[in-house]
């Protein structure tokens, strides 16, 4: 596998190609010559049109989850999205805000920020606000959101330690994440975990998922909690990109599974320890 920064360079890479096409070319694309199913970063999507203040040219189809439909979010409400991409969740989580509240997506690809901006100010939002840096060094700051929410984005990121104790601090005390994720439970394939494309199709940067609720629960969160979680299937035309047919039939009946999770946690309301009062 590739260095960190080797990596974030081939996510910002793909994602900056994703910006400049719609969910319906995404979704139609075909991964190598054999006209696969589906690209990997799109087979665990939901669908999130029924939900109030949902913007189709906002919508790449990358998610794993529904986070804002499970986060909480009153009107009034300070938000930040980690990963907004093309501005969905965020525009979602306005809808729950109001005008009276405040909404900042952080993406670190240049051309998802220009898209999720040009999609605002379509929509005359002047309290949605795109702003590019890492989540692991988040360019908010302390003390500051009622709501964390995130869409399938921590999985891409090699310090989820760093991430989550980044949430910790901008989060005011007694506010609260909403986050959907991809977990693992057993092993991946090494040909998967060390494959690129998978990385950043949010498959081979995922970590088993007592790990990653065991980090939540280590940078101080409380009332840690599932509220949802579904079955990840890998189709066997992107498996067989990486993995022959006698590999693809023992991972198969290996026990590994991939899921994706919607997680919730608290920041406590009183704290002062190394991550609260800062």
């Amino acid at each position: 596998m590739e260095t960190t920064e080797q990596i974030k360079d081939m996510v910002r890479e793909k994602y900056s190609a994703i910006a400049q096409q719609d969910k319906e070319t995404n979704q139609s694309s075909c991964c190598g010559s054999g006209c696969c199913s589906t690209e990997v970063y799109n087979i665990m999507s939901d669908d999130y049109s029924a939900l109030e203040g949902y913007n189709p040219e906002a919508d790449l189809g990358l998610g794993c989850g529904l986070p804002t439909q499970f986060a909480q979010i009153r009107p009034g409400d300070t938000v930040i999205d980690l990963g907004s991409g093309a501005g969905n969740d965020c525009f979602i989580a306005r809808r729950e805000t109001g005008e009276t509240g405040k909404v900042i997506g952080i993406d670190f690809t240049p051309a998802m920020v220009d898209k999720a901006r040009g999609n605002a100010e379509k929509l005359g939002f002047n309290n949605v606000e795109f702003r590019q840096g890492d989540i692991e060094k988040m360019p908010v700051g302390s003390n500051l959101a009622d709501v964390v929410v995130s869409n399938c984005v921590l999985n891409l990121v090699s310090d989820k330690a760093g991430v989550f104790a980044e949430i910790f601090r901008v989060l005011k005390p007694g506010g609260h994440f909403s986050i959907s994720d991809i977990v693992l439970v057993g092993e991946l394939p090494a040909k998967i975990r060390e494959a690129a494309e998978m990385y950043a199709g949010c498959i081979a940067g995922a970590i088993a998922r007592d790990a990653y609720l065991g980090l939540i629960g280590a940078a101080g969160f409380e009332g840690i909690s599932l509220q949802k979680e579904k079955v990840i299937t890998v189709p066997e035309d992107i498996l067989g990109q990486y993995l022959s047919s006698e590999e693809i039939a023992i991972f198969k009946t290996s026990g590994t599974g991939i899921y994706s999770i919607t997680v919730y946690a608290e920041k406590p309301a009183a704290c002062c320890g190394p991550n609260c009062c800062s």
